[in-house]
């Protein structure tokens, strides 16, 4: 069974939390959601949430993929994290998914993550997908780097974060599970 962490803080896009969980869920990954800095967080939209675990708590865990999910002030929430960068880093360090949408994949080009890769972000954020080279594109993935546009590209976003994890045939599986007459 695929580690996933999922995390969320005060100031998450919603959606963009919550349907990588749902799905990933689904497709049989052992998702931690991890609150920032506790369990406790209101989205974005006034949307009030509870992880399974704060992010501190998860420091020494060993995870196939870390998730960021955007909005703001969610997204400089996580970026100013030091719990959030330790996993990072140590995903990230030992060749381990590493997944952002929205203003979330500032957050990986400024730790130098997405350098010479393919990524994309919400508009306006491209300035921060620091040596990457920007696709305009709901989804883009690069050897272990996935990135996602935003709050409508969730589904898709997560559908990518699956197929990495598991092949294509599992992340039709699952879309097709969620939306029967695709």
């Amino acid at each position: 069974m695929k580690k996933v962490i999922v995390f969320i803080a005060n100031g998450t896009e919603e959606v963009e939390v919550l349907t990588p969980v749902d799905y990933l869920r689904r497709a049989g990954a052992d998702v931690t959601f991890a609150g920032v800095p506790e369990k406790e967080c209101v989205g974005s939209h006034g949307i009030a949430i509870t992880a399974d675990k704060a992010a501190r708590d998860c420091v020494g865990g060993d995870f196939d993929m870390v998730v960021l999910p955007g909005g703001l002030p969610g997204t400089l929430n996580l970026e100013n994290d030091e719990n959030v960068q330790k996993i990072l880093k140590k995903a990230y360090d030992a060749d381990k998914f590493v997944a952002a949408i929205c203003a979330a994949p500032s957050v990986l080009g400024k730790a130098g993550m997405l350098a010479g890769k393919k990524a994309t972000c919400y508009p306006g954020f491209e300035e921060h997908l620091i040596g990457a080279e920007y696709i305009k594109a709901p989804v883009v993935t690069d050897k272990n780097a996935i990135t996602s546009c935003g709050a409508g590209a969730a589904g898709e976003f997560a559908y990518a974060l699956i197929k990495a994890l598991y092949g294509e045939e599992k992340s039709e599986q699952i879309r097709k599970a969620v939306n029967p007459y695709v």
